[in-house]
């Protein structure tokens, strides 16, 4: 299914598969991408058949970040805001992948700059074709890593690492992205999306809702001291143990065969 010529949505076995279609433009965000994109990912939210996400971009890149000829100096009658630009459009769909309590994968499969790398660092596992390259650009242009780039690199990274891809703009091989720890994998370009389709058909396939309340887990243990991750442990763990899936994943185990899911 098409719902915008600019990201292309399909639903299949639990997946919602969303391609960022603007090949002729490196998958570069304009409006109706961003409203788009935000759109596929309120729908994961809201439909509870919807149980992993796959976010791709068509053609030879993942996606080159803003589409700069819409936001052209040249053009424009005074200085841009680009403060409201992030609040418009970028932070809404950063905060939509972050909170959503199901698998979100990027499959990379090919170029990803500034806000491209840095929305695909979002998502929760990163395969990327071995051909791929992450930019973060912006300092080429006088500007910071937004879309939460600052934010996710330092955490992944550290500071030196995150300073010197910031301020050099030098591109990071996949296979180097994966060995500093930034992705979870590089894969021959001819087996990403093979391997990134199944990844997201058994993640989706899995007990979804203990996935979610993991990766809510995760995304704060950063933040907390050990005493207040433990209790935030403890109570996941209550709302983990009363699902179907948990139920379900015991017996299968207790009567030796393989248990199905649904997410409950």
């Amino acid at each position: 299914m098409t719902d915008n010529e600019s990201v292309l949505v399909t639903l299949k076995d639990g997946v919602l598969g969303v391609t960022l279609n603007r090949p002729d433009k490196l998958n570069s965000f304009n409006v109706d991408m961003h409203l788009a994109l935000r759109a596929a990912l309120q729908r994961a939210h809201d439909e509870a058949e919807i149980r992993a996400v796959l976010l791709t971009g068509a053609g030879r890149a993942f996606s080159a970040g803003q589409d700069l000829g819409d936001r052209d100096p040249r053009k424009m009658p005074e200085k841009p805001d680009l403060g409201e630009t992030l609040e418009t459009y970028y932070n809404p769909t950063l905060r939509l992948i972050r909170s959503l309590e199901k698998p979100v994968i990027a499959a990379v499969n090919g170029v990803a700059a500034g806000a491209g790398a840095n929305i695909a660092f979002a998502c929760d596992i990163v395969l990327a074709a071995k051909s791929a390259k992450f930019i973060q650009a912006f300092s080429k242009i006088g500007l910071i890593p937004d879309a939460g780039g600052s934010w996710s690199l330092t955490r992944a990274l550290g500071e030196p690492r995150a300073k010197a891809l910031a301020m050099t703009a030098e591109p990071l091989i996949a296979e180097k992205a994966e060995d500093w720890g930034l992705i979870w994998k590089a894969v021959d370009d001819a087996a990403l999306m093979e391997e990134a389709t199944g990844l997201a058909a058994k993640l989706a396939g899995g007990p979804t809702k203990g996935l979610g309340l993991t990766k809510r887990l995760i995304q704060a243990a950063s933040e907390n001291d050990l005493s207040t991750h433990l209790d935030m442990e403890r109570d996941c763990q209550r709302e983990a143990g009363r699902t179907d899936d948990y139920a379900e994943g015991v017996t299968a185990f207790l009567e030796k065969r393989a248990p199905v899911f649904r997410g409950k």
